[in-house]
């Protein structure tokens, strides 16, 4: 996601640590953090799970009006103008934490500032110049953020992330432009003014603006006011501002599923796909016909020799003689995404009685786990051997999350996991399920791999003896 970089280039776009930056909010919670669904299901209620994924998402925009002031007020303590002064004095820094922008005749102007941010200027800034305030990625310094993108990067199995848009009265911060990303946008504070037009680009790869000139009418034209919720799916054209008499408006976008596409995920499976069809099919390892690749056009029978190879492929795959493997999709998010939501760090290190195989044992964070199959990273002269890789977000960095990283961080990052001989797999399996199993009837041959296995994931904070 953009700055995983920007996950919400919709106006709808010094560091805490993992431990609890802020204190809990005096504020009651009209949120059901009991589980992923839950929480989701409350987020969108009164709306039902079912109905919103069979008639709203990726298909048209949401407007829930919800007219509660306890909902309201709970909205407002996620984020508030009043915040960035204490905000200021943690050292935040213009570009990565705050971009100052005003959308004028049709065009994204940024205010350019380098540095920390000095709340006094900043304030000023806001109220003479009619910025908006962009805060990039709150859930690094609010609490109640972090559990709630948590629980829906669970839920979703994506990453999540979040800006807060800040606008004074008769301002608009960014032009019309449509995104790669699904958002939501809640309303925290005042009014805000939204129209929205039908996609040029349905389901949208890419970010870009819009000439007013293309877009034509809105086919919505609403105000959000605290408490009130918007969706609307990637591409769908948008553009927002503070109504006249309203003081300023404070909206959150969070947004997700950027590159989650059935398009991505076959770029991410099929060349292993490919490899292990390879090594069994005599076919694909014949050699291609000579000059193909200086010749300006495919020799006759090419396209019908690569169809033949495609419709091949999947019937193996329907009988089950091929596994497509995630790796990339599945490293990516494993080691960009939040870590689980605990107030002490303590929660990820072994405690407890060591596992023994007369013992019940369960996974702890199963929704934090993924598990992939990949080619050994060893190089020998023997065939390329598949091993197991366990992935896990414990250490990951709250501070970092959506920020990103560079090519080195995202190396560290990508590698961390523990790593079992592809026998393994069944027993990780059965673990995965958060079921709990005794240590003597893992899916495995010897008693002592059975042991290792329980005591390699004890020793790593994801086992706990029941």
């Amino acid at each position: 996601m953009p700055k995983k970089g920007n996950p919400a280039a919709a106006e709808g776009e010094e560091v805490p640590s993992k431990q609890r930056k802020t204190g809990p909010s005096a504020v009651p919670t009209p949120l059901n953090f009991t589980s992923p669904s839950s929480l989701f299901q409350s987020l969108i209620a009164p709306l039902g799970l079912q109905e919103f994924f069979q008639e709203y998402w990726e298909k048209k925009p949401l407007f829930l009006q919800r007219s509660d002031p306890g909902l309201a007020t709970y909205y407002q303590s996620l984020f508030q103008l009043s915040d960035l002064k204490a905000l200021c004095g943690q050292g935040i820094v213009y570009d990565r934490d705050v971009v100052l922008c005003r959308c004028v005749n049709g065009k994204k102007n940024v205010l350019s500032k380098q540095g920390r941010v000095n709340y006094s200027q900043l304030k000023k800034d806001f109220e003479q110049k009619k910025v908006t305030l962009q805060f990039h990625q709150p859930q690094r310094f609010k609490d109640e953020l972090w559990q709630i993108q948590e629980k829906l990067e669970c839920f979703f199995g994506a990453l999540v992330g979040s800006n807060v848009y800040i606008t004074p009265q008769e301002s608009q911060g960014l032009p019309a432009h449509y995104d790669d990303v699904e958002v939501f946008i809640l309303q925290l504070e005042g009014e805000k003014h939204w129209r929205l037009y039908e996609p040029t680009v349905p389901l949208a790869q890419e970010y870009s603006l819009e000439p007013e000139e293309r877009i034509g009418s809105p086919t919505h034209d609403i105000t959000l006011k605290a408490g009130d919720l918007l969706y609307f799916p990637r591409g769908t054209i948008h553009q927002a501002d503070t109504p006249v008499g309203v003081d300023h408006s404070t909206h959150l976008t969070i947004s997700t599923y950027q590159k989650m596409s059935w398009g991505d995920f076959l770029l991410d499976v099929f060349p292993s796909f490919l490899f292990d069809s390879m090594r069994s099919d005599i076919t694909l390892r014949a050699g291609l016909p000579r000059k193909l690749l200086t010749v300006a056009s495919p020799p006759p029978g090419t396209t019908k020799q690569l169809c033949s190879f495609m419709r091949d492929l999947a019937d193996k795959m329907e009988r089950g003689q091929l596994e497509p493997h995630s790796v990339g999709m599945k490293r990516d998010f494993v080691s960009n995404r939040l870590p689980p939501y605990v107030q002490d760090d303590l929660a990820f290190t072994p405690a407890g009685k060591m596992p023994a195989l007369e013992d019940l044992v369960s996974m702890k964070f199963v929704d934090h786990i993924l598990v992939t199959v990949e080619p050994s990273e060893e190089i020998t002269d023997e065939a390329v051997e598949l091993v197991v890789f366990l992935l896990h977000s414990l250490a990951n960095s709250r501070e970092d999350h959506m920020m990103g990283n560079d090519a080195e961080e995202e190396q560290k990052h990508g590698s961390r996991g523990l790593r079992f001989a592809l026998s393994h797999l069944p027993a990780l399996r059965q673990l995965q399920s958060g079921e709990r199993h005794l240590v003597a009837n893992l899916q495995l041959d010897q008693d002592a791999d059975k042991l290792n296995l329980a005591l390699s994931l004890w020793s790593e904070g994801l086992l706990m003896v029941c």
